[in-house]
């Protein structure tokens, strides 16, 4: 770990400067009426032109913004920043054309973050490839469980800016910054950050697995007490190597085995810290016990691990971690149980839309019968089923790119039944559990991961994921 003072950065006066908002949705509307409100003169660019466009378009415009709907390539003339939507490439021609005109290119983050007042709360930032989102919400859980004003913000659904400019008062913010965020904010200087694992995913978007890890690893640039890495993952650690952080900020492990110093891990099914504590050569703080973690997966205790370790570098007691991780519910379709069928689990974690994500979910059962497929998004398989394939009784694959999954299938697991469907219609999830039905034995999981986008059949995740809970109440009745 590098050292250096980082300065934080001076909001810019926007009065009269020519700002251009690169997109609409979540995230632009509230940039473009932030700046406005500042006296900047905003042009926002939007590549589609539908209904939900036009309704938001409308509602700008009748505040004095202008907007282009349709057209979000051409950079408007007199533009002096560029404040983007996070999922915006940094290839396109709009940012080709800022940089050949040294105009600068800021997410919504970064607006957030030049736009906090003098007695702003400090952020504790969450990134990694898979469980950003119930890592932040347990660790706004056990800040709560402190009794601290907090919210859980960024990647998660409340805008960053409506928490920084809104008229509520927080002593802490827990925020999820996914890879896109983080390569559109250089001037973020967290508290302490935490980065849970890291995996190929969205590397479309990135263009190489370095880029995408030097995106994530941005958030540990500035830190002032704690980088939160994961021992299991050694790409989290050597982020933390890189960083320059500030004068006595400590690198900080979590792991599902026994904790060294200056770790948090796991002994006895206790959940402990070894870095928060006097003496951490030879002492351990119990914080909690692995039946609080809800659900006690693997990969669920090492989110709360992370969010334990963040916490407590925020000073909270080690009471609060308990009570925070009891009180906290898990967001729907992530392993979540839908009903037991002649002895038979049925687990939707329609949210493992990487291989990444099922390849935790896979881990926490013995004996699966896997519904997998979707869009693939690039990702290959092999070593997914390699690694999952003593712990599958059957697999019932759907969706656009199940080939991929099918030929590591028959290159890794030959072995185990495959039952292929070619069809995408709104049925296919019914027909989908009934084969996993047939296949499996009292004591399965049929386990919905797919390892892929929903895209293809479904909305998204939450669809797919009612669908197969939806098949299977239908076959329960």
């Amino acid at each position: 770990m590098g050292s250096g003072q980082v300065t934080s950065s001076v909001s810019p006066d926007f009065q009269g400067m020519h700002v251009t908002v690169a997109g609409l949705g979540v995230s632009g509307v509230p940039a473009a009426k932030a700046l406005h409100a500042r006296g900047a003169v905003v042009t926002v660019v939007n590549d589609g032109d539908d209904a939900r466009a036009r309704e938001q378009a409308a509602e700008l415009e009748a505040l004095g913004v202008t907007v282009r709907l349709g057209d979000g390539a051409t950079l408007p003339e007199g533009t002096e920043l560029i404040v983007t939507a996070p999922g915006w490439k940094p290839d396109k021609p709009l940012f080709q054309a800022a940089r050949a005109s040294g105009v600068d290119i800021w997410g919504d983050v970064e607006l957030a973050w030049r736009l906090r007042g003098p007695d702003a709360a400090p952020w504790l930032a969450v990134t990694g490839t898979n469980g950003k989102t119930t890592t932040v919400q347990m660790l706004a859980s056990i800040l709560t469980a402190a009794g601290l004003r907090t919210a859980a913000v960024g990647n998660i659904g409340v805008s960053l800016l409506d928490a920084v400019l809104g008229d509520e008062r927080y002593d802490v913010l827990a925020v999820e910054l996914s890879s896109y965020q983080l390569h559109w904010a250089p001037s973020l200087r967290a508290h302490s950050a935490a980065v849970l694992n890291l995996a190929p995913d969205h590397l479309d978007w990135h263009g190489s697995m370095e880029a995408y890890a030097a995106d994530k690893g941005r958030v540990y640039e500035g830190n002032r007490v704690a980088c939160v890495y994961n021992v299991a993952d050694k790409l989290t650690e050597e982020l933390v190597r890189e960083a320059d952080v500030e004068e006595g900020c400590r690198a900080v492990g979590f792991t599902l085995g026994t904790p060294g110093p200056s770790q948090l891990g796991v002994v006895d099914g206790l959940l402990v810290d070894r870095a928060f504590v006097e003496n951490r050569h030879k002492n351990a703080q119990e914080l909690a016990e692995i039946s609080d973690v809800n659900p006690p997966a693997p990969h669920n205790i090492a989110n709360a691990l992370a969010a334990a370790a963040l916490a407590r570098a925020f000073g909270v007691p080690p009471t609060a971690v308990r009570d925070g991780l009891r009180a906290f519910t898990p967001d729907a379709h992530r392993i979540a149980h839908v009903a037991d069928l002649d002895g038979v689990a049925y687990v939707d974690d329609s949210k493992a839309t990487n291989t990444h994500a099922a390849q935790a979910s896979l881990a926490s059962y013995e004996s699966i019968v896997w519904i997998a497929g979707g869009l693939a998004k690039g990702a290959t398989f092999d070593e997914l089923v390699a690694r999952s394939a003593a712990r599958l009784r059957g697999v019932v694959l759907i969706g656009a790119d199940r080939a991929l999954i099918r030929d590591a299938l028959a290159r890794h697991a030959p072995e185990v039944p495959v039952v292929d469907l070619d069809r995408t219609d709104t049925g296919a999830m019914l027909a989908a559990v009934r084969e996993a039905r047939r296949l499996a034995v009292a004591g399965d999981t049929v386990l919905l991961a797919p390892a892929c986008a929903s895209m293809d059949m479904f909305a998204n995740y939450n669809k797919r994921g009612d669908a197969f809970a939806q098949a299977v109440r239908e076959l329960g009745a």
